[in-house]
């Protein structure tokens, strides 16, 4: 029998996911509230909830006996995963370790109870606390709205009236009566990749960053495979994920995390129990040789899955995105085939007609670029001639 994985989310970051799902004979239940999103279109059934209402995806879950349930790119689904995986004894991530990642002022708690380096922080519910915490760390710091990814609600301050100003901006997005606060550290940014099975670190990547900075907003537009590290940071990188691990009991999941690397430390920011967006899926897989995807869902339903790196290519990809609005009057599909037979993949997330944002967070992206490169001028290069796929008028 056809076994059936629930996927939740259906917007760019899940398609490639339902498409490995499809392609290893799963039948697929996509779920997501109603929305002009392109998932809908590939899943074998599509449910419309909210991917955060837990104990509607459980009914659901039970009604239509699944044999797992998976997203990628996104935190907000990660509790509800949790939930029905504990409710209905399915593998992946348990409920308490969800509710501990997709909470980063939980996380924070966890992070020091179990001795994970990280940057000073605190809770705050009001104005005069974080205004307090920032007296007492100095500038610069960081807030944050605990609840969300793609770098919403995370504003650097510094000065008192940044601090007043970020905290009203921030409690606008989230959904908690609280924030964090915490000290900015000044060193390298790179991101990480890990899958822990059984209890084990199975797969640990790390992984350089290309950064957009969108005012006092700065996020993640890009990775590069491979991250240079020395052996006394590897050692200290994989203590650090041990270390997490044990603090948050996240197992049989992917791990994405940030951290900032000073001299010869790992200083954690946050972690989540997913796997990282950003083309991060596709570049483990062309760097080590892997069906990343397919091992995700394999895990998810409890089969076996091998996380052996095959090679290790080096590559980058990049988000396409606006510096100001635009609207997209039409795709070179002949340029795109053009760079396919380069190994480039270029794809975008847009028709033509269709109104551009401009970049101000990780939502705000128009395509994406992957490309086997290991040279910063020759992706510079390959960035350029990816824009040029799209004929685009701006405002």
């Amino acid at each position: 029998m056809q076994q059936k994985i629930m996927i939740l989310g259906a917007g760019i970051y899940q398609v490639p996911l339902i498409q490995k799902a499809r392609e290893l004979g799963f039948y697929t239940i996509v779920v997501s509230y109603q929305g002009h999103y392109p998932g809908f279109a590939l899943a074998d059934e599509v449910l419309y909830l909210d991917t955060t209402d837990a104990e509607g995806i459980l009914a659901a879950a039970r009604a239509h006996g699944i044999a797992g349930i998976c997203t990628t790119g996104t935190d907000v689904a990660v509790r509800s995963i949790g939930f029905v995986n504990d409710q209905l004894g399915l593998a992946g991530i348990s409920g308490r370790a969800a509710e501990i990642l997709t909470d980063k002022a939980l996380m924070k708690e966890a992070f020091a109870a179990a001795n994970v380096r990280t940057a000073d922080f605190r809770r705050v519910t009001s104005l005069a606390e974080a205004l307090e915490a920032f007296t007492t760390f100095g500038a610069p710091c960081i807030v944050k709205a605990t609840d969300k990814s793609g770098s919403r609600g995370i504003i650097r301050v510094d000065t008192e009236e940044e601090v007043a100003e970020a905290f009203a901006k921030a409690k606008t997005v989230t959904a908690k009566p609280y924030l964090v606060l915490e000290k900015f550290i000044e060193g390298h940014e790179i991101g990480v990749d890990a899958f822990i099975r059984n209890g084990e670190i199975v797969l640990l990547l790390p992984h350089d960053k290309l950064v957009y900075r969108a005012g006092a907003t700065s996020m993640p537009v890009g990775h590069i495979f491979p991250c240079p590290m020395t052996e006394a940071l590897t050692r200290d990188l994989a203590e650090q994920v041990r270390r997490i691990v044990q603090a948050t009991g996240m197992d049989n999941c992917a791990m994405n995390m940030d951290a900032f690397i000073v001299g010869e430390e790992i200083y954690v920011i946050e972690a989540g129990g997913r796997c990282g967006a950003t083309c991060i899926p596709e570049l483990i897989s062309l760097y080590g040789g892997i069906d990343y995807y397919g091992q995700m869902l394999r895990v998810s339903v409890g089969e076996a899955a091998d996380f052996t790196l095959q090679g290790s290519s080096p590559c980058r990809a990049s988000l396409l995105y606006l510096e100001k609005p635009g609207r997209l009057l039409a795709i070179r599909e002949e340029r795109i085939k053009e760079l396919a037979k380069r190994g480039i993949q270029v794809s975008f997330d847009y028709v033509p007609g269709d109104a551009l944002p401009a970049m101000h967070d990780g939502t705000d992206r128009i395509g994406q670029v992957i490309a086997p490169c290991a040279d910063a001028e020759e992706f510079r290069g390959i960035f350029a001639e990816a824009m040029d796929c799209a004929k685009i008028s701006q405002a």
